[in-house]
């Protein structure tokens, strides 16, 4: 009998939890409208919002600049006068 201990693999932390079900969706959607209310919900969900096209904008800028970085070392070598 092959046992492999729990931590042995390396897994995404989702992976240990496996995917969230409707259930577990609806209970914390739940808990997030009772913590904050109903007022403040639009709010949150605009700060979110904006966090993520930040992040994602951010992210897009990074790998643009490594890869005009990659592509400038790339022709570091050549000569324009020919």
């Amino acid at each position: 009998m092959n046992v492999m201990p729990v931590f042995a693999s390396i897994r995404p932390l989702f992976g240990l939890f496996g995917p969230i079900g409707w259930t577990e969706l609806l209970i914390i959607l739940f808990l997030v409208l009772l913590f904050f209310g109903p007022k403040r919900l639009p709010e949150l969900a605009e700060s979110i919002g904006k966090a993520i096209h930040r992040f994602k904008k951010a992210s897009r800028d990074a790998r643009d600049e490594i890869e005009s970085s990659v592509k400038g070392k790339d022709t570091e070598g050549t000569d324009k006068k020919g």
